[in-house]
């Protein structure tokens, strides 16, 4: 048995045969992690190449081992990463709006992606993201990103 901490900061006894094994974990599944963002697609001729936001509702799975702690990752873990994007604006590389959001002061609200800012990029940024950010231990992530009810962008499988 190895001790683990419990959050209110007592030990708890881990079972060593626990540690390192395989398990997922689903993060915003059942109650979506919400962030409101908004967003351009510059070079499209619709309606979305004016600047609009979305009230985003975002699921993450991860696979990893089980550390002595009990768990693959702390939620607050994955859900910091996700909410700095909360009440930002994404941007392409090269959208004249980035000047602007600079010269009025706000370009620390401004998120510059290399790709345009759908759902589906969004959700492949926010993957990688979380594999920068999070222990050796979880190697696989998954990232849906619920722009509307009729469009998310996720995985493919």
């Amino acid at each position: 048995m190895t001790q683990g901490i419990l959050g209110d900061g007592s030990a708890a006894a881990v079972d060593e045969s626990v540690a390192g094994t395989p398990r997922t974990i689903h993060v915003g599944h059942d109650r979506p992690i919400r962030i409101s963002t908004g967003h351009r697609l510059l070079h499209h001729d619709g309606n979305c190449a004016r600047p609009h936001g979305h009230n985003y509702e975002i699921a993450v799975t991860l696979e990893g081992e089980l550390t002595a702690e009990g768990w693959i990752v702390d939620k607050g873990d994955v859900t910091d990463v996700i909410e700095e994007w909360d009440h930002t604006f994404l941007l392409e590389r090269g959208d004249p709006l980035i000047d602007a959001f600079h010269e009025s002061g706000d370009g620390d609200a401004v998120v510059v992606l290399d790709h345009p800012p759908t759902a589906e990029v969004m959700s492949v940024v926010l993957e990688r993201k979380l594999e920068r950010a999070l222990p050796e231990n979880v190697h696989g992530v998954s990232v849906r990103v619920d722009e509307t009810r009729e469009l998310c962008g996720e995985t493919a499988r």
